[in-house]
């Protein structure tokens, strides 16, 4: 990848920085208060650069999913408020992300003044990336900046169209942009071996590509939650009413067989915690995850199973984790992947690198405590999983591209 052009290079001294960040946080139902401001707190260093600078600055971003129409719910209003405390400024709302009242605003900020636009995703032109609209927001600043990488991989209006109406030294990446890319480059490119990537979730489907690309590196795969009882299917494994895509069966066991032509170490779970159903009251058993009783699901890697990913783990030096090893939502079956957050710290502790990527693992990284104890925590689920699978992000393209 050629060296990411970053807000380093720009004294942005009387500019207008019109920077693009993933603010779609997680919030209270009732009151709409952010409840996580992790990614408001990621791009806080790109946004203090502008202003430390003498700039100003116009922040864009979506929230939820309002299919293209107003609806106040989805409203940045409590993100602003939010940011004002962060940065200890005010910060300004746009009633809306274009039109003459957002370019009257955006035309009079001062050195110093943050103005948030109002959700991108209030106007379908956003997800459909449509050029004018594109235009409309290119207007508004004097330099792109994209940091928005959990929204990389759309190639929408905001995070794609809008970089060509910038030359390329007027547009670039944020800390953040920079960051997740550089981290997620050292898993791909620049690993220490041994490399295990833990890979969990619901579906085989949603993983076989990053399977496939892990298998030209990673010397241990270890598959856990649903998607691992597709494989013990495809082995012709009992494994009662337990998540299986029967469509995928095939694709399991050449998964499987590539991977003993490789020499590829793929370590399926040896025991399952099982009950009836997922909840916190479940009645819950121990067996071999290829013996489920007709009637139980494997919910949770069970214990024989934790010993053995441990043990794989705590002797790596590379790690990828992107998904959960089992329904950890309910008590009884978190144990799993409590277990794996805590060997990959403890893999860290000793000097090995770890990326966790994919919103649940961040969930569970961050639900155990564990976030400060691991190398780096990416705030781009779909994202990292796309560039792990090869793909290019138009985000990035946008920029690295002219």
């Amino acid at each position: 990848m050629k060296s990411l052009p970053t807000v380093d290079r720009f004294s942005f001294k009387g500019k207008r920085a019109l920077i693009r960040v993933d603010f779609n946080v997680p919030q209270d139902k009732s009151t709409g208060a952010v409840k996580d401001d992790t990614r408001i707190r990621a791009a806080l260093p790109t946004i203090q650069k502008v202003l430390n600078d003498g700039g100003s600055v116009i922040v864009m971003s979506h929230l939820g999913r309002p299919k293209g129409r107003r609806e106040e719910k989805y409203s940045l209003a409590p993100v602003r408020q939010r940011l004002s405390d962060l940065l200890g400024r005010e910060v300004l709302l746009a009633p809306d992300c274009v039109g003459p009242e957002v370019e009257t605003l955006a035309a009079g900020l001062q050195p110093g003044q943050v103005l948030l636009l109002e959700n991108l995703r209030f106007h379908p032109e956003e997800e459909n990336g449509d050029r004018h609209f594109a235009s409309q927001l290119a207007d508004l600043g004097d330099v792109y900046v994209n940091d928005a990488f959990g929204a990389a991989h759309r190639a929408h209006a905001s995070t794609a169209v809008v970089a060509g109406f910038f030359p390329s030294d007027r547009k670039c990446f944020g800390y953040l942009m920079a960051t997740e890319l550089a981290n997620a480059n050292r898993v791909l490119h620049q690993f220490t071996r041994p490399f295990t990537a833990i890979i969990g979730g619901a579906k085989v489907s949603d993983k076989i590509l990053i399977l496939e690309r892990l298998l030209e590196r990673a010397d241990h795969i270890l598959i856990g939650g649903g998607m691992a009882y597709t494989f013990f299917k495809s082995l012709d494994g009992n494994i009662g009413k337990s998540l299986c895509e029967d469509d995928r069966l095939e694709v399991a066991r050449q998964l499987l067989e590539s991977a003993r032509a490789r020499g590829v170490n793929v370590v399926l779970p040896a025991d399952s915690i099982t009950a009836v159903e997922p909840s916190n009251e479940a009645q819950t058993g121990i067996c071999p995850s290829h013996q489920i009783s007709d009637g139980y699901m494997g919910l949770d890697i069970g214990p024989q199973a934790i010993k053995e990913f441990r043990d794989v783990i705590v002797q790596s030096q590379t790690l990828l984790w992107n998904g959960p090893m089992g329904v950890f939502e309910f008590e009884p079956f978190q144990a799993g992947t409590r277990a794996v957050a805590e060997a990959v710290a403890e893999a860290t502790d000793r000097g090995a690198f770890s990326l966790i990527g994919g919103g649940d693992s961040v969930a569970a990284i961050n639900r155990f405590g564990l976030a400060d104890r691991v190398s780096f925590v990416s705030t781009g689920g779909g994202a990292l999983l796309e560039y792990f699978e090869g793909k290019s992000l138009p985000g990035v393209e946008a920029i690295l591209g002219s």
